[in-house]
């Protein structure tokens, strides 16, 4: 049931500042009145009006006084009355943000098919629906294979961020190396360098490191400086899976040996205080996600928006509808009444 307290002294505001329409409305009456001294007004037998009488007087400052009360109730509508309960903070709790690099590799590789279609396509459709269930969240993208750029930045535009992630195709750089120290290098550098609480890399790879500048434990190093924590993802099946491979009759499949530098993945989820994980399929990258997700997410009272606030404003919008009736009603009505008689 509604608080139907009206009170108005009892509540907190969310738009505070209305209340200064209030020296506006006042200010306006105190310059009426004044007017009207200073112009002599007096209800006296010479006025036109005197044939109302003191009724009518009483009764035409009446209107003017609920026209008054009207314009009050409906500011106070306006300023967004609230009392935050127990109840109201509940549905209030939402996830911290946390600023999320997505580093993935993109060698060709990536193209083997031990994932349906293939293991980019696989994680493409998992780094969108992790994307699409952090709503709060500032998610980058960086991809790699023997080098490594920035796709997007971090960003609250997850539909930016979702198109970009549409777009990734595997061996774009043609280098047909895999830089595993340089993809978390450029993500680490792409987290905002200050005191937020939470953030995150996201490294997965399906390879053994082979190329860049800077080594995966160099990178480890450098995440770790910096309080990022790293999880990492080794994709791809155990044993052997069918890689792509250019003959002279164009791509084929042919079955090769997984291999994946689990050694360096583990250490780097490890000394910056993150996991590794294995994918062996598409289910399995999914829930690795997921896991994640849970691990980083955080419920607290934040610092929400005065515009996500419940006010209770409907009760004054009602008083200052009743007051504008009585009004209407009273110069309508009972002075029309009084000027007939």
């Amino acid at each position: 049931m509604p608080d139907f307290d009206l009170r108005f002294w009892t509540y907190s505001y969310a738009f505070p500042e209305v209340f200064w329409l209030f020296v506006f409305l006042w200010g306006l009456l105190g310059f009426w009145v004044f007017y009207r001294r200073k112009a002599g007004f007096k209800w006296n037998q010479s006025s036109p009006k005197s044939s109302f009488g003191w009724g009518a007087m009483l009764l035409s400052s009446l209107s003017k006084i609920l026209m008054l009360l009207a314009a009050s109730s409906i500011l106070v509508g306006i300023a967004g009355p609230h009392r935050l309960n127990e109840e109201n903070l509940k549905k209030m709790e939402f996830t911290e943000g946390i600023d999320i690099i997505l580093s993935l590799d993109i060698s060709l590789s990536m193209l083997a098919r031990d994932f349906e279609p293939d293991r980019l396509e696989a994680a493409k459709r998992v780094a969108a629906e992790f994307v699409k269930s952090r709503p709060n969240d500032r998610i980058g993208l960086v991809l790699y294979e023997g080098e490594a750029f920035t796709a997007c930045p971090a960003t609250t535009d997850h539909t930016m961020l979702l198109q970009k992630i549409s777009e990734i195709e595997a061996g774009v750089l043609d280098t047909r190396q895999t830089a595993i120290g340089m993809g978390l290098g450029l993500a680490v550098a792409r987290l905002r360098d200050d005191n937020l609480v939470s953030k995150v890399v996201i490294l997965m790879s399906d390879g053994v490191s082979n190329a860049g500048e800077i080594d995966p434990y160099t990178a480890a190093e450098l995440a770790q400086n910096k309080n990022v924590k790293v999880y990492t993802i080794g994709i791809g099946s155990r044993g052997t899976a069918p890689f792509p491979v250019q003959t002279v009759f164009g791509t084929r499949y042919q079955q090769m040996e997984v291999e994946i530098d689990e050694e360096a993945l583990t250490f780097i989820a490890e000394s910056t205080g993150g996991k590794y994980f294995r994918a062996t399929d598409e289910s399995a990258l999914s829930e690795i996600y997921a896991t994640i997700d849970e691990m980083e997410k955080t419920e607290v009272f934040s610092e929400f928006s005065r515009f996500e606030i419940p006010t209770q404003s409907a009760q004054f919008y009602l008083l200052g509808l009743a007051f504008l009736f009585l009004a209407a009603l009273n110069s309508k009505v009972l002075l029309k009444g009084i000027a007939h008689e």
